[in-house]
């Protein structure tokens, strides 16, 4: 009995230590092929509704085959995990896998292709039937850039060893194997896999093809050769878990039984220690434990596990009904919203974000480590997330009321907003950037304020959402730069044009907001050839007619709304310097304060029609747009922009 005890302790221990998602990006493969501009809409639906399927299946058997949609926007999807993960591991690299692959623009462009390699998990999806395929154009080899450091003629010799044999067992073992080759003191360990749905002679040609390809890497220090159909990689390093053996000659494929043997020999000596040898495994295993959550998710792991943020995967899933359309309040550039009701009845929106943009990990990592440690009436409250299951979700407090967005734009069957309702929600989002910007512990830039983060409560009091792209600001620094993201029309010159960002960016896109707010127009600032809502507003200032760009529907209240559309124009001064901070605009709101004259916007012409400035770098730019409109509830978007 002592002996049998520890030889699960043994086996669970070796298990646990080894237990590694492997969430490492060796190839992103993406198509030149797009949708057309009336197909577009179509297939990224079909796009989303393929990838939402995977991640279940995924959890339930370890890969997946999906095919949404008809005709020419059919969307073929495809996921694995390699076979040695155990499930956890799997719907880790899996989950990371799905973000990266939206970096083939998906979204954007409408990209019909892509195939994204881990050295866990494998992702892909196209416009045609692949499943079966073995060998494709797109095929690589990605070699290490280094040689293997030792004897390198021995080296390459066991690992074009180990990838022959690898290839054979795999053949006679469902596909997959895993094992090594030791001969003089250097020791190579590979791994062999084909997909689930490549039938066995396709199989076999796809490895086969893959040792031929990976004998060009030895003497690196690494090959891979990623297929359509199957994956071959060989490493110095142990990389695979405990799942099976291979090795030159009877030594890899005989270690299960002598293992068995040495453990019989030796129970009796194995008995005394069992005191020790458990000792030591629990000590191990919480070291194994914090060194792995550290792996997967950093520093936030930490800050999630002193709180009391973090919730079950399962409860959020059933408090959506299981993400059911019916309880969907919106979508936007970073997921998908929903409400939730928890077991104690607690009306909550939750936030899916398992594959979103290419700044998952920043923005996840913002909006918990962020505001989980910031409080004020006019930001949205973050109650917690998970972090345990295969996609990671965001829980906030239930606004009921839509976005301000809803209310400004044409077209929406609303009542319009009063006056003393807007004045509100103006004031509401100035104390709340005060409170970012100069009031709470953390100096923080939300970097992407506009009518869609601004949501509102029951009784119209505003609060600001949506923090993915907020970023610290160090006391001792007088601004940062940074990769430029936000939304087109809301983004102060200065951070367009040098990516040069204080809080200053921040000031500028609220003035924006209260222009909008006031006159009851969206702004338009970057559409070319277009008389913006800025253009017009700066205009009127200047020919002492700032009353007729007030919102008509505000009768009797135009000399008020002139005020705050005013201090809309100080905000979005083209000179940075000269924007009030926002604690003096809630004072210029509050108090009899006064108001200067404000300097010229940018992007404005001398002909009243507005241009880009011809300072800004020629660059295309993409803005993830509004894409909805919310019946009621919760809406929380993300945008950004990047490079074609």
């Amino acid at each position: 009995m002592p002996s049998l005890l520890i030889v699960i302790l043994i086996s669970y221990f070796a298990k646990s230590s080894l237990a590694d998602p492997r969430a490492t990006e060796i190839a992103l493969i993406c198509t030149n092929e797009t949708a057309t501009v009336p197909q577009r809409q179509v297939f990224v639906s079909n796009f989303l509704a393929a990838m939402d399927t995977l991640t279940p299946l995924i959890n339930l058997q370890g890969y997946a085959a999906v095919v949404n949609g008809t005709g020419n926007t059919t969307v073929y999807a495809y996921g694995e995990c390699m076979k040695d993960l155990d499930q956890t591991d799997c719907n880790l690299c899996f989950a990371q896998c799905k973000t990266q692959i939206l970096k083939c623009l998906p979204f954007q462009l409408a990209t019909r292709g892509g195939q994204n390699f881990f050295d866990g998990c494998y992702l892909r999806y196209d416009a045609y039937d692949f499943f079966d395929e073995s060998l494709s154009a797109q095929d690589r080899t990605v070699c290490a850039d280094q040689d293997f450091q030792g004897n390198t003629t021995v080296f390459k010799d066991n690992a074009i060893e180990l990838v022959k044999n690898l290839s054979v067992q795999a053949l006679k073992n469902d596909g997959f194997f895993v094992g090594f080759v030791t001969t003089g003191n250097v020791t190579v360990y590979g791994l062999a896999q084909c997909w689930e749905l490549v039938n066995s002679s396709a199989c076999q040609s796809c490895l086969e093809n893959a040792v031929s390809k990976i004998e060009s890497c030895a003497p690196k220090r690494e090959g891979r050769v990623l297929n359509a159909g199957c994956y071959l990689q060989y490493s110095p390093y142990k990389f695979y878990n405990n799942s099976g053996l291979v090795g030159g000659g009877n030594e890899g494929l005989s270690a299960r039984s002598n293992l068995a043997t040495i453990l019989a020999v030796t129970s009796s000596v194995v008995a005394l220690v069992l005191i020790i040898i458990a000792a030591i495994f629990f000590v191990k295993m919480k070291l194994v434990k914090k060194r792995r959550e550290r792996k997967q998710l950093g520093a936030l792991v930490a800050t999630v596990n002193k709180s009391k943020l973090n919730f079950s995967y399962d409860t959020l899933e059933k408090a959506t009904n299981y993400f059911h359309d019916s309880n969907k309040l919106g979508q936007g550039g970073s997921g998908s919203v929903y409400k939730g009701i928890l077991p104690d009845g607690k009306v909550v929106a939750i936030k899916r974000l398992f594959f979103n943009t290419t700044q998952w990990v920043d923005h996840f990592f913002n909006e918990v480590n962020l505001i989980s440690n910031i409080h004020h009436k006019n930001l949205v409250k973050l109650l917690g997330c998970s972090i345990t299951g295969p996609e990671s979700l965001l829980v906030y407090e239930y606004v009921a009321n839509q976005n301000l967005h809803c209310y400004i734009s044409a077209g929406n069957n609303v009542q319009p907003l009063r006056w003393d309702v807007r004045y509100k929600i103006i004031l509401g989002t100035a104390e709340g950037l005060t409170y970012l910007h100069e009031e709470s512990k953390l100096r923080i830039i939300h970097r992407d304020i506009k009518l869609s983060n601004i949501v509102l409560d029951e009784d119209f009091t505003p609060k600001i959402a949506d923090f993915g792209l907020a970023r610290l600001f160090p006391e001792d620094k007088t601004h940062i730069s940074t990769a430029i993201a936000g939304t087109l029309g809301y983004m102060a010159p200065e951070y367009i044009v040098h990516g040069k960002l204080t809080e200053k960016a921040d000031i500028y896109s609220f003035g924006v907001v209260v222009i909008e707010v006031v006159s009851g127009k969206k702004c338009n600032s970057f559409r070319q050839a277009s008389y913006s809502i800025l253009q017009m507003v700066w205009n009127l200032n200047g020919t002492g007619r700032l009353v007729e760009a007030v919102d008509p529907v505000l009768e009797g209240n135009f000399e008020d709304a002139s005020r705050l559309l005013k201090i809309g124009l100080l905000c979005v001064q083209a000179n940075a310097e000269r924007r009030p901070a926002m604690s003096v605009v809630v004072k210029m709101l509050t108090q009899n304060h006064e108001i200067p004259q404000p300097t010229r916007p940018p992007f404005l012409n001398t002909s009243g029609v507005e241009t880009t400035s011809p300072s800004i770098p020629r660059q295309n730019y993409y803005s993830q747009p509004d894409s909805y409109t919310q019946s009621s509830g919760t809406s929380m978007t993300q945008s950004w922009i990047e490079p074609r």
